[in-house]
């Protein structure tokens, strides 16, 4: 007879297929579970009164002109779904492929056992397949896979979730939908279930099929042993209920043969399910369970299988003690190896499923009390079941590569044992049922250093667990094959990455202590040290400590540099990579969270009570890097360039936010003083100094920058000039607005404006009667000052700030890198953002002198330079006629509105560096005006 599997066995081959991509589907579904728009789900407030006007679900069909006449009534909400066509459509279409080819695997399923009705398949039917070991196992898989896809989108894609997703796609492909005729199928693929009445009469005949017992031959091993058939039966029960609920016989007989010691099985790739919880609702299977659910069975199999793990973790341990695995003893003693491997996975499997945070509702009383049962009675320690998992995984690594090298050299006494020492083996290693437990014990938080050495032997032990989905696809050559190694190799590369995670965190345990010991404890030794004074310099005691806990951390790395490329899947991994990303993403957390401690403070607090806050987060930060430093030798690592960059990446990307975001800044200390400076200060440039207008008191300085560079680096202290950028530029649009709506909207306005411009034309001219031109002019346009004046001086405000900031970078950068700043100021012209100038503040005024300067510099230079021009001929027309009045009248004394625009323009000058000529050509000779000169204009030699 044909082999069933042959590629010229076209009935084989058929179901084959189809069980192959069963296996694809349900990998497709479980990708797609974790990308779905969480504006589906409508639980936010935000998105209810955003979206829920434009997602319906299934009662959009009964009524859906109603539905789209209301979006189409209202125009805002045909652009808020055209936008929300636009971003989800590609979801949408994805989740409607998974959808369909659910229904179109059912249906092809169907379409199959029709035909072997019917005779298409030649000497074919359904008695001669289920005959047939292979056919048998197929046809129950196809059975199997179709319910747990169902299964899948019940528990992963929320019911609301698919009626929403599909109205939506609905709509938005209408026409497709209409055109091909599939909308009906795709709404079967949710309403009807049981599609397969045909296959479901068979299937309750094959459960002596791919059984284990072979492996695991021992009665208290059955449960084991039927373990793939159980899960299998547990969703195949499903498409007949009443079973559950009436039969009351037939489910005894299923629990005594399957579930006779154990009520949480593993359906598919780590899917876990409790019996006490699933069967609940139905009557026969509920009461079936009771003995099995007892609380004197609970504690009978919770001690066993405590015992057996005490049995065995001690004879593990003996096995793995170096020297003790020689070929000799391993050839002579492999029942016994087999025996102690069998009972190790027994009890692992038992343990992890038995005890999972999954598996048991914590409303659920009765389930509660025997999850207390299992890890009180049993004296259960997870640290220990973890420990042993780990042995066992290095037990099972250290006999295969034994077994391989005695097979390759041929050794007559090992042929005798080939079959039983490598099958076997293969059998007992597998953990398809236990991943997602295995998941959750890997995440153990209690990592000791010598139990690193072990996790690659652990993580190719999980590694076995992608073989029984890939098995079928492998098998019919299937284009499906890549796609689904990748998908189950990526989720387990993800979880080698949690569990490694575990490492970086335990040596960044160590190193805050070491922080904390360089920091506080050791003193620094001085270049000269008098001999009498080393013993108070020695501080053996936290030497010692700081040595001990290096000692700790050169070991976790000594571990897993040690498990060298390891495959998981058909992704290759590198444990150096690994261990980098994870000390990357470790540094990340902790300094972000150090960071935004240090930086929350008072909003009304003044910059210098921010300064012992700054100080102490320099503290923490200094800490930070020196252990970095430190320690990157002992891990071999590039600590300090790791320590730059993710450094670097946190400032950035936290300065991108505030930048998208500015106006709503939380932490960010420089955004406050820009705001808190406004109007109540007066800036010393001499002094380089913020001081408070009443008090005279100092509210910062230009230490504050130090304290940043100190705290942030030269990565914060850009970020804040980056920042500032971004807030002069909205400050600049915030008065082009006013400006439009004061000047330009303002009829009253614009004709005063008008009226001054004729007065005041030819602009070379002097103006008769100036005073009373310009009295008047103010007079009318008082109301709009003030708001200019104040958006004005914030810009020249961060204008200052950022010229502060400019100071400390070049500073800092000639003090740590002299050569290397001489270099880039000889090519590049570095130099100070302004010169230093003259400040002007009299006692009465209410303005800021330098802000007021910088402010209009720094408008003036977003238009073209003739406004710039005009602006300052404008400024010497009005000195020159107010001194011409105060010449034909004999004033002896130079106005002082007259020192102030001379003073503005001097210092406007300089700071934009334009040639003097600029002021020549527009003002007289101030000596030769007949005026007293003040001394500040003499000092300026205007």
């Amino acid at each position: 007879m044909v082999d069933f599997l042959a590629e010229n066995n076209l009935c084989g081959q058929a179901i084959l297929r189809i069980v192959s991509c069963g296996n694809a589907i349900i990998a497709e579904l479980l990708r797609l579970s974790e990308f779905i728009p969480g504006v589906f789900r409508l639980k936010d407030k935000a998105d209810q009164q955003k979206y829920g006007d434009i997602i319906f679900d299934f009662s959009y069909f009964k009524g859906p002109e109603a539905c789209e006449g209301k979006l189409e009534a209202k125009p805002e909400l045909l652009d808020l779904d055209e936008e929300f066509r636009e971003n989800n459509i590609e979801i949408l279409t994805r989740f409607y492929l998974a959808f369909q080819s659910v229904h179109k695997y059912i249906v092809d399923l169907n379409r199959y056992l029709d035909d072997l009705n019917e005779g298409i398949y030649i000497q074919q039917t359904i008695e001669t397949v289920l005959l047939n070991e292979d056919g048998k196992q197929l046809l129950c898989e196809a059975l199997y896979l179709y319910g747990v896809m169902l299964l899948v989108i019940d528990q992963k894609i929320e019911g609301e979730v698919r009626e929403r997703m599909l109205v939506s796609y609905y709509r938005y492909r209408a026409r497709d939908l209409k055109s091909t005729g599939k909308l009906s199928y795709f709404l079967n693929c949710f309403m009807i279930l049981a599609m397969v009445y045909v296959a479901l009469y068979y299937g309750l005949f094959y459960f002596g099929l791919c059984s284990q017992v072979s492996a695991y031959p021992l009665p208290e091993h059955r449960s084991t042993a039927l373990a793939t058939q159980a899960a299998m039966l547990y969703v195949i029960l499903y498409f007949d209920a009443s079973i559950l609920h009436t039969q009351q016989a037939k489910m005894r007989e299923i629990v005594d043969k399957y579930f006779p010691d154990n009520w949480v099985i593993s359906i598919y790739m780590g899917m876990t399910v409790n019996l006490a919880e699933a069967w609940e609702p139905y009557k026969a299977a509920k009461t079936a369970l009771n003995y099995t659910l007892d609380i004197a069975n609970v504690k009978e199999q919770a001690n066993r299988y405590a015992a057996v793990t005490e049995r065995v973790h001690s004879q593990v341990q003996q096995f793995l003690k170096e020297g003790y695995l020689r070929e000799e003893l391993v050839l002579d003693n492999i029942p016994k190896l087999l025996n102690c491997l069998r009972d190790c996975n027994v009890a692992i499997r038992w343990l992890m499923l038995h005890t999972a945070d999954t598996a048991c509702d914590p409303n659920n009383k009765r389930l509660r009390q025997m999850k207390d049962q299992i890890l009180t009675d049993s004296r259960y320690n997870p640290r220990v079941l973890f420990q042993l998992l780990l042995d066992t995984a290095q037990f099972e690594f250290i006999l295969k590569e034994m077994f391989k090298q005695m097979l390759s050299e041929k050794q007559a006494k090992w042929e005798n044992y080939k079959k039983e020492g490598s099958e076997r083996m293969t059998e007992l290693a597998d953990v398809f049922s236990g991943v997602k437990p295995l998941t959750r014990w890997g995440r153990e938080k209690k990592f000791s250093p010598s139990m690193v050495t072990k996790l690659r032997a652990t993580f190719l032990k999980l590694a076995s667990a992608l073989d029984l989905p890939l098995l079928r696809i492998n098998q019919a050559n299937s284009p499906d094959l890549l796609s689904v190694s990748q998908y189950y190799s990526g989720e387990l590369v993800s979880y080698v990455r949690k569990v490694l995670q575990i490492i970086p965190e335990s040596m960044f345990t160590s190193l805050l202590k070491i922080i904390k010991l360089q920091t506080h404890d050791i003193i620094e030794v001085p270049t000269r040290l008098d001999k009498d004074k080393l013993r108070d310099y020695a501080q053996l005691g936290p030497r010692y400590e700081v040595a001990k806990l290096t000692h700790a951390i050169s070991i976790f790395t000594e571990g897993i540099l040690m498990m060298k490329t390891t495959l998981v899947g058909i992704i290759k991994v590198d444990p150096k990579q690994l261990l980098e990303d994870g000390i990357r993403k470790e540094l990340v957390k902790r300094v972000a969270l150090a960071l935004h401690r240090g930086l929350i403070f008072n909003p009304r607090a003044k910059p210098s009570e921010l300064m012992p806050k700054l100080k102490e987060m320099a503290a923490t930060m200094d800490g930070f890097h020196r252990s970095f430093e430190y320690i990157q030798d002992y891990v071999n690592i590039y600590g300090l360039k790791i320590w730059q960059e993710e450094v670097s990446r946190i400032i950035n990307y936290n300065v991108e936010q505030e930048c998208n975001n500015f106006l709503r800044t939380k932490v960010t200390l420089v955004v406050h003083h820009a705001q808190s400076l406004q109007l109540i200060t007066c800036y010393i440039d001499q002094m380089n100094t913020w001081y408070d207008v009443k008090t005279h008191q100092e509210v910062t300085s230009s230490r504050l920058f130090s304290e940043i560079q100190d705290t942030l680096g030269t990565f914060g202290l850009n970020g804040l000039d980056r920042l500032l950028c971004f807030m002069i530029v909205k400050e600049l649009q915030n008065f082009l607005s006013m400006f439009q709506k004061n000047v330009l909207r303002d009829r009253t306005v614009q004709d005063t404006l008008k009226a001054l411009m004729n007065a005041v034309s030819p602009l070379k001219g002097i103006i008769a009667n100036s005073n009373k031109v310009y009295s008047a002019a103010i007079a009318k346009t008082q109301k709009i000052w003030t708001a200019y004046l104040d958006s004005i001086m914030k810009v020249g405000q961060m204008q200052i700030l950022r010229r502060q900031i400019t100071n400390e970078l070049n500073y800092s950068c000639r003090f740590d890198s002299k050569h290397l700043a001489a270099v880039v100021s000889r090519t590049c012209g570095l130099g100070y953002f302004f010169c230093a100038g003259v400040v002007c503040k009299r006692p009465a005024d209410q303005i800021d002198w330098l802000p007021l300067v910088l402010g209009l510099l720094t408008l003036l230079k977003q238009f073209h330079s003739r406004y710039t021009e005009q602006f300052l001929t404008l400024i010497g027309q009005f000195i020159r006629s107010t001194m011409e009045q105060c010449t034909s009248q004999k004033i002896p004394e130079m106005p002082a509105d007259v020192v102030a625009a001379l003073m503005f323009l001097e210092d406007y000058i300089r700071y934009t560096k334009l040639p003097r000529k600029v002021r020549t050509n527009s003002l007289p000779s101030v000596y030769s005006a007949g005026c007293a000169v003040p001394a500040e204009l003499q000092r300026t030699h205007i």
